[in-house]
């Protein structure tokens, strides 16, 4: 079953979420008195600076396959924004990728500095499993418990901190496709995979359509990675929102580098297209994670 939504659909769609996302994190992340205001500045300019806010956009929708209330699904959704900002953070950090620019602006240790920036990435990733944890997220503590520890697996070291590990580490290894694919599934994969799944857990939904979600989300999270691998390669900064060609810099092994352009975008567009029909069994309450997977493949940032 192809998508039957329009781009424009999906980016109002895509827009109304992230407005609803950032006035949930501006409550969610206040700013006290006191020497300690400094961190939760930081945590504010990190978290609330826009992006594309994909991952909780498939919280929310993932929530309405099971008729989730949004109240709910919007704590989560603010909860793995929180995750994948401070892993940003931290990602571009000197001892990491050292980044100056992050979502068109001065990343958050250059606004601050790099003992700021640390700490804002910590209590952005404590904060998330606060609001987890919290009642209002769901009337069940065991689907609470659930959702932390599925979060805590995802971006822990057998998730994205994992794969920024092997990241980290690649150079020292005979990087081919099957290890590339590994280590984004890790570093990416795991993230998205958590957001997908986040609404069955939410909707208390049977092992079988859960299965569909994750399915989804392993083509999803590996088309994602390959287009911004091709835009490491063929973007341009202003339009990207942060450096390009840092890969071929640093002599980094890539999908695009090991199959070629042609051949990258190939392989995204064929699982983009895999992707969508993991979402049959949901007929047409689905058309909008249909048409996300397209838009991974073809956005420009």
């Amino acid at each position: 079953m192809s998508p039957v939504v329009s781009s424009a659909s999906l980016a109002d769609a895509l827009k109304q979420t992230a407005l609803d996302v950032n006035a949930e994190l501006d409550r969610l992340l206040p700013v006290a008195e006191g020497p300690e205001s400094r961190v939760q500045e930081a945590m504010r300019y990190s978290t609330l600076d826009g992006g594309k806010r994909l991952r909780p956009f498939l919280v929310m929708q993932s929530a309405s396959l099971f008729n989730v209330a949004p109240s709910a699904a919007i704590r989560v959704a603010c909860a793995i924004e929180m995750i994948h900002c401070y892993s940003l953070i931290h990602d571009d950090l000197p001892c990491m990728d050292d980044d100056d620019l992050r979502r068109g602006r001065p990343t958050c240790h250059r606004q601050f500095d790099e003992e700021t920036a640390l700490l804002a990435g910590d209590a952005l990733q404590t904060r998330a499993f606060e609001v987890l944890a919290a009642a209002p997220t769901h009337p069940d503590p065991a689907v609470r418990c659930e959702l932390v520890l599925d979060l805590a697996h995802a971006a822990g070291a057998a998730g994205m901190v994992g794969g920024q590990m092997v990241d980290l580490r690649a150079r020292e290894f005979e990087m081919d496709v099957p290890a590339i694919t590994r280590l984004q599934q890790m570093k990416t994969g795991r993230l998205i995979g958590f957001s997908c799944e986040a609404g069955a857990v939410l909707g208390k939904a049977p092992a079988q359509l859960r299965q569909a979600l994750r399915n989804y989300a392993h083509d999803l999270g590996l088309a994602f990675q390959i287009a911004d691998d091709l835009l490491d390669v063929e973007g341009d900064a202003a339009e990207v929102g942060k450096r390009v060609g840092k890969d071929a810099d640093a002599g980094k092994a890539t999908f695009v580098s090991l199959l070629g352009i042609d051949r990258a975008r190939a392989q995204a567009d064929m699982l983009a297209d895999q992707a969508a029909r993991h979402l049959d069994v949901f007929g047409e309450k689905a058309d909008l994670l249909r048409a996300t997977a397209r838009f991974v493949v073809d956005r420009r940032n």
